[in-house]
């Protein structure tokens, strides 16, 4: 089977679940918005971005690092993946620990610093996913990921509608939350078991390796983490929880859609790490391609409609009174390209093993944004916060990609790029005439325009639609 074929074939499966689990995602958030209101809203985003930055300081690059070394085959797959799988556990165990603990010397509510240590047990799941999905990414088998998901959601949304219904307090419904992630983890746990043995294990050659190749994508993580949520963060200690209920429910938009990118390149990167591995430069330069239009067919057109229809998006998730969050939305989805961008070159740094020539990109990145942060989110509140993520978003991309092109001589083909920003533009056109119809008619009909015009100016033709869609090899 192609590259296109097996990226095709895991990312449709992927793109599949995905639209599911979104639907399901934003009917959470739309259940969640209209029953907590703002201030009880920003109650749970000040939860989840607290244990957010633990979660990202203790990521350590796991599921890139999973797959990596998976791809790489230098040693038996089921040792690095259960030397993996204990090295994650323990991690997350000892410092999730810690969270309550911390969240007793900020200014939150009471009921935020308990269900910060509720949530904990949720955020402890969120980790052992991220070597699952590794797992996962290496096999080509994502769809048991994106099945996962969906389950996982659609415990969610009927939970949630159970404690809505019977008008439960605010800790129940994070309750539902635990529940519906423990769910999700647990899919994953019962079907890997079958494809490879279980255990915790220990074995010091191994560990050397996971930690050299993880220490620079940890000590980036741990840069990252400043400006992915430092801005909820600052937002909640300088204002009001209203006000990072706004934000955050603009924010919780721009998380699903750039969920995307990391899960193509999720599955590009064992794909390129054995390229690498091999010196196989014609497939690497092919499959550095491949991830560089997948990611560009869906960012443009992704940008393109969520800065046009911002407040009208944000309406139909989270409901009038969060009309106001479009105005975050829409500079937020600035960042967008950046993080698709950023996403590509990311990743490939990794790929190659040039980890530590990009460290610099993220202390400097994170110094700047958090000067930033400290300076405008006091002053203008989640404007200042919002213009700072883009900021710090295009900056990272910038600067990593070019570290990749300074030591990846390969040169990317923007012919397919040129279609899809006319494409895009096409599309656009489209929404701004069509902006007085509802907001789910003009997507339906935006979506059918942009794919008619990727056959139109031949971004995409028939004869790959159906080498794409066909399982045969």
């Amino acid at each position: 089977m192609s590259v296109a074929k097996q990226v095709a074939h895991n990312t449709m499966f992927q793109m599949i679940g995905k639209v599911i689990s979104t639907f399901f995602g934003l009917a959470a958030v739309a259940m969640m918005t209209r029953y907590l209101g703002q201030e009880k809203f920003g109650w749970y985003i000040t939860t989840v971005s607290f244990l957010s930055v633990i979660g990202i300081l203790i990521d350590f690059g796991m599921t890139p690092v999973t797959a990596q070394m998976l791809g790489e085959n230098k040693f038996a797959k089921e040792k690095i993946f259960n030397n993996i799988l204990t090295f994650r556990f323990l991690s997350a165990l000892f410092f999730l620990s810690l969270a309550p603990l911390l969240a007793l010397f900020f200014p939150y509510p009471n009921t935020v610093k308990v269900a910060i240590a509720f949530t904990a047990i949720s955020f402890l799941a969120i980790s052992l996913n991220q070597v699952f999905i590794g797992f996962l990414q290496e096999k080509l088998q994502m769809q048991i990921q994106a099945l996962g998901e969906i389950i996982g959601r659609i415990v969610l949304v009927a939970g949630l509608f159970i404690a809505i219904y019977y008008q439960a307090q605010f800790l129940t419904i994070i309750w539902v939350i635990i529940a519906a992630s423990l769910v999700y983890t647990t899919t994953l746990y019962l079907f890997i078991r079958k494809k490879t043995k279980l255990n915790f294990s220990f074995d010091k050659i191994i560990w050397r390796e996971i930690i050299i190749k993880m220490w620079p994508i940890a000590v980036a993580i741990i840069f990252n983490v400043v400006y992915l949520k430092g801005d909820v963060l600052l937002l909640s200690y300088f204002n009001s929880q209203t006000e990072v209920g706004i934000y955050g429910a603009a924010y919780r938009v721009i998380d699903i859609v750039v969920q995307t990118a990391m899960m193509i390149m999720g599955v590009m990167l064992p794909l390129l790490a054995n390229s690498w591995i091999q010196k196989n430069k014609e497939e690497f330069k092919q499959r550095y391609q491949v991830a560089f239009d997948a990611m560009m067919i869906l960012a443009i057109p992704m940008f393109t409609g969520l800065f046009l229809l911002s407040h009208k998006i944000m309406v139909l998730v989270a409901g009038p009174e969060f009309y106001i969050s479009g105005n975050a939305l829409q500079i937020l989805s600035l960042a967008i390209l950046g993080v698709f961008w950023a996403g590509i070159f990311g990743h490939l740094v990794v790929a190659v093993n040039l980890q530590k020539e990009v460290l610099w990109v993220y202390i400097s990145n994170a110094i700047i944004t958090f000067a930033g942060y400290m300076i405008f989110i006091p002053k203008y509140g989640m404007y200042g916060a919002a213009w700072m993520t883009v900021f710090s978003e295009w900056y990272t991309a910038v600067m990593v990609t070019l570290v990749a092109r300074k030591n990846v001589k390969d040169k990317i083909d923007y012919g397919f790029l040129r279609k899809v920003v006319l494409s895009s533009v096409v599309m656009g056109i489209i929404i701004v005439w069509l902006m007085k119809l509802p907001v789910l008619v003009i997507i339906i009909i935006s979506v059918l325009i942009y794919t008619i015009m990727l056959f139109a100016t031949r971004a995409v033709s028939k004869n790959q639609l159906k080498d794409i869609l066909s399982l045969k090899s």
